[in-house]
């Protein structure tokens, strides 16, 4: 546990947070030691960028996206994958204790998946500075599964399952009556026991046979409804340069996806670039048919158990760029739709090339993108002005006039969110599932994420 500093009563959000996702990091390289690997990786690798671009006049990377080292130190994100709406209302409760707010809503049903998503994060800059960890949080949309056996089957499941032990839910409660905080002495309980909720149970919820029907209607409904708890399927640290990140994880001889999931390689980056070392198989023990009702935590005799695998949890990597505008980003679907058209029957290797030849069109210039108003920035007076300003140059805008005089310096905002598409595309890399769910299904966004998640749908902010 941290050492909390400040002299209140109650531990700041932030602090907690930050202890939370550490104890979190400790847990995943203990269960997934490749994923240690990965990080020395991504580490070495933003230490070289960092050390290139220490005296550059210009950052032309992502570099250039504002950040620190610190930030780069942690992880930038996690996800799990819950199964009914109590899980979800439940876990939302861990996260606010966190200062983690639901922002932005994901239909992954369009990629295949029958789930949609949320993610909680923190909103203010301040938070976001002092820790940006945040959880991408799915939650199974039963209604979309076609084998109706499989669907009564999960549902049962979930249905007897608990995920949270009854301290959790205790602190919880104590957390609420005080304003959703906790003193210090609960918060070094908390984290613990929220871990729990969290962690990979090696002893499975489901009996071998009932393992095999689920995972024939989708891999992913198997992870959903199969254990014993919402474990965390993979862990995310940031980097500033992926595809060097891709090229040194294939050199050590990890296992990787054939391709990075989001915009080509810019000079310039923007949204979100994604790519992951696969689902390692991991071994799981089944309660036989005659072996009895499995308890999160409760231990089975070895003899009632059946020795199998299961894949899902892996490594991922992420490059974040700029935030486009409302503008940007109908530019960045535009062509997104146009390259997957061209690349639709391509290999990878090709495919990669068609996408970056079709975003060409992209402006690859941040002061281009800021004038052509395609990315978000920040400003910022970093020079007093002369005591006799200068007369307006022809009709360039003022602050575009400040910014090349050196009184204002724009900075661009960094995209805080996920695209869906690249996130489908992780998940299916990783699962090899088949696309099984029907789009059509999908009737009404708004009033299923208020039903689900207990709270007014809002924009991404």
């Amino acid at each position: 546990m941290g050492i909390y500093t400040t002299n209140s009563k109650f531990v700041d959000a932030d602090e907690l947070r930050t202890d939370f996702a550490s104890a979190m990091s400790a847990m995943y390289r203990k269960e997934v030691p490749l994923y240690g690997d990965l990080i020395n990786i991504v580490r070495d690798v933003n230490m070289v960028i960092l050390q290139k671009q220490q005296g550059a006049d210009v950052l032309s990377t992502s570099a250039a996206i504002r950040t620190s080292s610190e930030r780069l130190t942690l992880e930038r994100h996690g996800a799990i994958r819950l199964g009914t709406p109590y899980e979800l209302q439940t876990v939302r409760r861990i996260f606010t204790v966190l200062g983690m707010h639901p922002v932005g809503y994901y239909d992954l049903s369009v990629a295949g998946l029958p789930m949609h998503a949320t993610c909680f994060r923190p909103k203010s800059v301040t938070s976001l500075d002092k820790n940006p960890f945040r959880v991408f949080t799915t939650l199974l949309r039963p209604e979309l599964l076609a084998s109706e056996e499989a669907r009564k089957l999960s549902l049962a499941l979930l249905g007897k399952r608990n995920i949270f032990t009854d301290k959790l839910l205790e602190l919880l409660d104590t957390a609420q009556s005080q304003k959703g905080q906790l003193t210090r002495s609960q918060a070094e309980a908390f984290i613990p026991q929220a871990l729990l909720t969290f962690s990979w149970r090696p002893v499975a919820a489901s009996t071998f046979s009932q393992y095999n029907v689920i995972k024939a209607e989708h891999p992913i409904l198997a992870d959903i409804a199969c254990f014993q708890s919402s474990h965390i399927n993979h862990l995310t640290p940031r980097t500033l340069d992926i595809d060097a990140v891709q090229k040194a994880m294939q050199k050590a001889g990890m296992a990787v996806k054939s391709r990075i999931e989001g915009p080509p390689r810019r000079k310039c980056p923007i949204l979100l670039r994604q790519t992951s070392f696969l689902a390692l198989e991991e071994a799981v023990k089944f309660p036989t048919d005659e072996g009895g009702k499995v308890s999160a935590f409760v231990s089975l005799p070895s003899t009632d158990l059946v020795e199998a695998s299961h894949k899902a949890r892996f490594g991922e990597i992420e490059e974040r760029g700029a935030a486009v505008t409302v503008k940007g980003r109908v530019l960045y679907d535009k062509l997104l739709d146009e390259s997957m058209r061209k690349a639709s029957c391509a290999s990878p290797g090709d495919a990669d090339a068609i996408v970056a030849e079709t975003f060409k069109q992209y402006p690859d210039d941040w002061t281009e993108l800021r004038k052509q108003g395609l990315i978000y920035s920040e400003f910022r007076c970093v020079k007093e002005l002369p005591e006799k300003p200068a007369k307006r140059r022809g009709r360039e805008p003022l602050l575009e006039q400040l910014i090349e005089d050196g009184i204002i310096e724009a900075s661009p905002i960094t995209y805080e969110d996920f695209l869906p598409f690249s996130a489908a595309g992780i998940f299916q890399s990783n699962l090899k599932s088949k696309a099984g769910a029907d789009p059509s299904l999908n009737l009404s966004l708004l009033l299923l994420i208020e039903r689900d998640w207990k709270t007014p749908s809002r924009n991404r902010c």
